[in-house]
């Protein structure tokens, strides 16, 4: 590994103590604090600590965290791997992950979509994993489009890179078409409402079976080099593994598809990589099952309209109750229409409770949906008002990360 500047020893130095007194003072892990401080004193401190490394970013709208997991554990077949532990996406979180693995050369690292392109350049990645674009916060992210072309001008500083790309979502495939390094990988994409028009020419996006073609630019769906067939996944040059997850859902198959195929690239053994991505069972508190009174609660967390679609799509038939908790935070974005992209309309036979701090704009969603429910604006108690037996219990980011603390506190 590469030497670490005298002012960025003193940057990693001052980190490490601001996490120590924020851990002391009962704030948390203090890893942010950490990279905040880092970075404020030497703000070449990201590059440092990239140098010598073999590092995977891994971005898109849904499942990085996932995603990122499954590549850590498919990259430990090769050795230790440096990553983050708490999915914390941006500058500061990056940082203090490389910091406490200094001396590891692999790296598996989540990146929010915006901050890709100048990740990408001080980290120069051996690869990078793209899943999906999709609409996000509004008032936070901005117009999908203007990311997708971010997107693209970013990786093309970076041709040596490998991009593991998802070659059904039509606006990933955008970004790594003109790439001169693409690995892609036929992940599934359950979401087409941010895929109805080329991006490149404006015209309509024509869709036969699996395939999509522009009808307004030579653009059109590349051949996977990686797709998913039933339980196998299969590869270049007739591999053909079985691919059993832990993690349920469509999504997650997808993200382990790229999770191997990045592995791979890198030099992992395909096999190996593929039964170590499916012992993945829990992300930061994620899919998680845990006993509320006389209630046995599964935690999803979605966070803009496609990870909502999805996460619906797991939901038990035969649960006793759906908890859904709704916060518009800063984080989750303050501008709540995307409510009305999702598709709440098939819930029969289940108790629905409309919780979070939005409960009431969710509750009107729900009733426009003919959805019957009740609304209890606490998680705790929304769960605790369904029948005994199993809940499932879907949250948006802030009202997520609120429920956990507060059940840890009832523990």
């Amino acid at each position: 590994m590469a030497e670490i500047s005298v002012r960025g020893r003193i940057a990693l130095r001052a980190a490490a103590a601001a996490s120590w007194a924020s851990q002391r003072a009962g704030r948390g892990k203090g890893s942010m604090i950490g990279g905040l401080i880092a970075l404020k004193i030497d703000p070449t401190i990201m590059d440092q600590l990239g140098r010598g490394r073999r590092t995977v970013l891994v971005t898109g709208t849904n499942g990085k965290s996932t995603t990122t997991r499954m590549t850590t554990a498919a990259l430990a077949t090769l050795g230790e791997v440096a990553t983050q532990a708490d999915g914390a996406n941006m500058d500061a979180g990056i940082v203090a992950a490389l910091s406490a693995h200094q001396g590891v050369e692999l790296a598996a690292i989540e990146v929010d979509e915006l901050h890709l392109p100048h990740v990408a350049d001080s980290l120069n990645p051996a690869a990078v994993v793209l899943l999906n674009l999709s609409r996000d916060q509004l008032d936070r992210v901005g117009e999908i489009n203007m990311i997708e072309r971010r997107l693209r001008a970013g990786l093309a500083k970076h041709p040596d890179a490998v991009v593991i790309a998802n070659c059904d979502d039509v606006l990933v495939t955008s970004i790594a078409y003109d790439h001169p390094n693409v690995v892609w990988v036929a992940a599934g994409s359950g979401w087409a409402m941010d895929a109805t028009s080329c991006p490149r020419s404006g015209e309509p996006i024509v869709w036969e079976g699996a395939h999509w073609r522009s009808t307004g630019a030579d653009f059109e769906r590349p051949e996977p080099n990686w797709w998913l067939d039933g339980t196998e996944l299969r590869g270049p040059d007739g591999v053909r593994l079985p691919l059993t997850l832990a993690l349920p859902g469509r999504a997650n198959r997808g993200n382990a598809a790229q999770a191997v195929a990045a592995a791979v690239a890198l030099g992992a053994d395909a096999g190996q990589a593929a039964a170590a991505a499916g012992t993945v069972r829990e992300i930061a508190g994620r899919y998680r099952t845990v006993r509320v009174g006389e209630h046995a609660a599964r935690l999803l967390l979605a966070k803009n309209p496609a990870g909502w679609q999805e996460a619906l799509s797991m939901i038990e038939p035969s649960s006793a109750g759906l908890v859904i908790a709704v916060n518009g935070q800063v984080p989750d974005g303050e501008d709540l229409s995307w409510l009305w992209d999702v598709r709440f309309e098939h819930f029969e036979g289940v108790q629905v409770v409309a919780s979070g701090e939005r409960a009431t704009d969710l509750a009107v969603r729900l009733t426009y949906a003919g959805v019957e429910h009740t609304t209890v604006p606490d998680p705790v108690r929304a769960i605790a008002s369904c029948p005994a037996g199993h809940v499932e219990v879907l949250a948006n980011y802030t009202a997520f990360r609120d429920l956990n603390r507060d059940l840890e506190a009832k523990a």
